[in-house]
């Protein structure tokens, strides 16, 4: 059985998408049973595609993405053994419809995975209402956690 892993933001559109398919790259790459996707805390987005800036950061970056947006459900918590935040907000919101401590001990925030992220800013900021730099920051905050968060992989794929 894979193991399985969502990111979590607002609408489905930007930062999630976003750390999705830079995951998947390399999980792909390293050719571990890895399940992975995403969704939004809100359902305004649900159907559209991701964000054009989201994608056009992905194949600058040289990732791949095909993506139609979706909420997160709170049945849907048994379906994944990690669940990713991309803010405080969406860890809130996680934690608010998660139905038992287990899987409340699911929910992680991204850049807890970064080593050069200290808390309290933990927050992959939105990139919705900004340009290009914005975009390209979100891939570079998801980047510079997806060594960590493959390390916590390996090691759940280890004890399986």
């Amino acid at each position: 059985m894979p193991y399985r892993v969502t990111f979590v933001c607002t609408g489905n559109i930007c930062r999630s998408p976003m750390a999705e398919w830079i995951l998947r790259h390399h999980v792909e790459d390293e050719g571990l049973d890895v399940e992975v996707d995403s969704s939004g805390t809100g359902g305004w987005h649900v159907g559209d595609e991701a964000d054009e800036r989201t994608v056009a950061a992905l194949y600058r970056a040289g990732y791949r993405s095909a993506h139609i947006a979706r909420q997160f459900e709170a049945g849907w918590f048994d379906r994944y053994d990690l669940i990713i935040a991309l803010d405080e907000g969406h860890r809130r919101a996680l934690l608010s419809m998660a139905p038992d401590e287990e899987a409340r001990g699911r929910i992680r925030l991204l850049r807890e995975f970064d080593p050069d992220a200290r808390a309290p800013d933990l927050d992959v900021p939105d990139p919705y209402y900004g340009g290009r730099a914005d975009f390209d920051l979100v891939l570079e905050q998801v980047e510079a956690a997806v060594p960590g968060l493959l390390e916590e992989i390996r090691a759940a794929l280890k004890e399986r």
